[in-house]
């Protein structure tokens, strides 16, 4: 079982810029992916932000130029730096990784709210 601890969530006015962060268990930066998706309420959860196996990165575009996911493998940390948030991007943070057997794990998810 992996585990997976988001943190750094929480109350964001607009133009903020909160970093969560998402702690897994020993080398799990070098997981087949690991990434970022969010829930909105009463929407699907969707891709924010991944690393695949080869270190490429993805963006949803409605963050492109806005956040960026990075990993410091010696902590075993995943992050995703957001600035200048929107309202619109309200939502439950879940910290994703895809072993390298293809089984999917979550994060318990961070809760970041935009507003003024």
């Amino acid at each position: 079982q992996v585990q997976l601890v988001e943190s750094g969530g929480g109350l964001v006015q607009p133009g903020g810029s909160p970093r969560p962060s998402c702690v897994g268990p020993e080398s799990f930066c070098n997981y087949y992916k690991l990434g970022w998706y969010r829930q909105g309420s009463g929407k699907e959860r969707e891709l924010v932000a991944d690393f695949t196996r080869s270190g490429s990165t993805n963006y949803a575009e409605s963050v492109k130029g806005r956040f960026t996911i990075s990993r410091d493998s010696a902590k075993n940390t995943l992050y995703q730096q957001m600035n200048r948030l929107k309202p619109e991007d309200t939502a439950v943070y879940y910290c994703h990784v895809m072993s390298m057997s293809f089984f999917n794990y979550w994060g318990q998810g961070t809760q970041v709210t935009v507003s003024s």
